[in-house]
């Protein structure tokens, strides 16, 4: 009788530690839309998932932002794509200039210098750089100069078509950076948390091409130098892999973080209309902690 009564109370205790585990992230969404809602953004998109237990957190997961610097995966992901294909190859040399044209009438445009978070492309123009120093300048650096010189060579529609054939039907590329008329046309870049989690979850599973090329993904989206978002509310020394994004009252951030014992999740939240990018950053940083607290305890 009394092993009966063991076995049962075993059972109720690792029955109520599973479903814990199963709505951890359920548990963390309130905690969630309270910092949403104390952060005073006008709009703020969430989207997780993990890896381990197949779970999701979901908040205005399909609401349209201004993609910023989030479109730069994409980007990326049709380079590998390409490479591949055998349509381009990784070392091969593009030729470094300062000269586009706009998608709204195919007038020539410059990209600045002072307002590009690398800046170091630019005393290279008339020489030239392989495709995968462009891609990290691109993606660790957020270099305008190099995002630009890449879509030149793999085209916007073609960045498009890819996203459809992989199932992130919301997010659009249509553009490089600053392109002033088309911004003025309402012609930009625009990208759903959901779309951003999608892409980083076929990236962390290997789903996408083959693990080397996802494996070598991982690795430049590591070693990001701007880390005021998600890799802030974490643990030190805890690995992202990410992409952020910035512009006037937009601030975003997406990644894959790798807690340690178990598989990765990924997160996404992009925000809109809070000027302050240390405000921006630390709602960031706060969210991204409340998902660490919720899969990795």
């Amino acid at each position: 009788m009394r092993a009966c009564l063991l076995i049962l109370l075993l059972a109720a205790i690792f029955g109520a530690n599973a479903s814990q585990t199963r709505g951890s992230l359920d548990n963390a969404k309130p905690e969630i839309e309270k910092l949403v809602a104390a952060s005073g953004a006008e709009l703020v998109g969430v989207a997780v998932y993990d890896t381990e237990t197949n779970q999701t957190l979901m908040i205005n997961e399909r609401a349209s932002f201004h993609a910023a610097s989030t479109m730069k995966l994409p980007v990326m992901m049709e380079i590998f794509r390409l490479a591949d294909r055998k349509k381009i190859g990784l070392n091969d040399p593009v030729g470094i200039k300062n000269k586009f044209y706009s998608i709204v009438d195919g007038s020539e445009y410059r990209l600045s210098k002072s307002d590009d978070s690398d800046q170091e492309l630019y005393g290279r123009i008339g020489q030239t750089a392989p495709v995968i120093e462009l891609i990290d300048r691109m993606i660790t650096w957020s270099s305008n100069l190099a995002t630009n010189l890449l879509i030149e060579k793999v085209k916007a529609e073609n960045v498009n078509a890819l996203m459809r054939e992989l199932g992130a039907n919301d997010i659009q590329v249509l553009r490089g950076v600053e392109d002033s008329k088309a911004f003025q046309a309402g012609k930009n870049n625009t990208t759903t948390a959901y779309d951003l989690t999608l892409l980083l979850r076929l990236i962390a599973e290997n789903k996408f091409l083959n693990r080397r090329a996802c494996e070598k993904m991982v690795e430049i989206l590591s070693a990001q130098h701007f880390n005021d978002g998600i890799p802030a509310g974490l643990p030190t020394a805890t690995r992202v892999a990410h992409k952020t994004g910035n512009i006037t009252k937009i601030h975003h951030d997406a990644g894959i973080v790798y807690a340690p014992g178990r598989k990765p999740y990924v997160i996404t939240v992009l925000t809109k209309g809070i000027a302050e990018q240390k405000r921006s950053g630390k709602l960031i940083a706060d969210i991204s902690r409340e998902v660490y607290k919720a899969v990795a305890r």
